[in-house]
């Protein structure tokens, strides 16, 4: 389910694919989850439609950088942590903005509310462990 969302105002083609492929990476590596399961969105907004502190960005050169992360409910905070941690340290490194604009939200999902493939995550989770002790009993 590992879900992120980058939301710029300004990125070259190359920016936009390093936030991509290194963000799909760092979230797989953050969660244990194979990199398959893991969606990234760039929003690319026009400075006239955002404002930091009462200040249109196209009237100014603020820079607005944020971000939102999808987690299903029952990771530890620390992996919520590092997420926040790992995403700015990539937003800084990737689009060299100054660390004090960048902000992001990391939002928890009851795996009752969230679909895979049509089924609840908590029915493909329970699914995917039985299937993984019917394995490791067959191979016993």
């Amino acid at each position: 389910m590992p879900i992120a969302h980058f939301h710029l105002t300004a990125c070259s083609d190359e920016q936009r694919r390093r936030l991509l492929t290194e963000g799909s990476r760092c979230y797989a590596e953050v969660l244990d989850s194979p990199i398959e399961r893991v969606r990234i969105f760039v929003h690319h907004l026009a400075p006239e439609d955002v404002a930091v502190g009462g200040q249109v960005l196209a009237d100014g050169d603020t820079p607005a950088v944020y971000f939102t992360a999808l987690m299903l409910r029952g990771r530890p905070v620390e992996k919520r942590h590092r997420l926040i941690a790992e995403f700015t340290g990539l937003l800084i490194d990737i689009l060299g903005v100054d660390r004090s604009t960048v902000r992001g939200l990391v939002t928890e999902i009851d795996p009752d509310g969230w679909g895979i493939a049509g089924v609840p995550a908590s029915v493909a989770r329970r699914d995917e462990l039985d299937a993984r002790a019917a394995d490791a009993a067959a191979t016993s």
